[in-house]
């Protein structure tokens, strides 16, 4: 006895299965040896600067410059605030910010996927069911002597 229901599996099902959820990661161009060379290069960098130790770093760096900005006056020290520190350190502050974030949204992302992932299971499990029932009501319409036609 066939079911009365028919499956189909949307195709990006299996590519979603192959390839798992997008990761910010995954962004990245890699189609040639330059494009890998650079978004290596780009990433090394981004990890240090975006790290707190270059923060830090580069706020001790600062305190090197800061006696001059104060013998300097009121100017030189507004200066010295707006042009090197908050530049340097708030640079590497929000780099950190940007990475927790893309952290986070990579988390979320798996979430999504995982949800996904267990709706499309439980839908199977209906069709499953219900192909089920097509067999029983056959055998129903069968005994009764109607006539299912699908």
């Amino acid at each position: 006895m066939t079911s009365l229901y028919i499956h189909v599996i949307h195709p990006h099902i299996e590519h979603r299965k192959a390839h798992g959820p997008i990761k910010v990661a995954d962004q990245h161009k890699t189609d040639s040896a330059v494009q890998r060379f650079n978004t290596k290069l780009a990433l090394i960098i981004t990890t240090v600067v975006g790290s707190m130790w270059c923060a830090y770093a580069f706020g001790l760096f600062d305190l090197i410059s800061l006696p001059a900005a104060i013998d300097g006056g009121t100017s030189t020290i507004i200066s010295w605030i707006a042009q090197t520190f908050l530049q340097l350190v708030l640079l590497s502050v929000i780099m950190v910010g940007q990475n927790v974030q893309a952290q986070a949204a990579d988390k979320r992302s798996e979430a999504t996927y995982k949800d996904a992932e267990a709706l499309l299971h439980g839908q199977e499990q209906v069709a499953a069911h219900m192909a089920a029932q097509d067999v029983v009501l056959r055998a129903i319409a069968a005994k009764l002597d109607i006539d299912v036609e699908c």
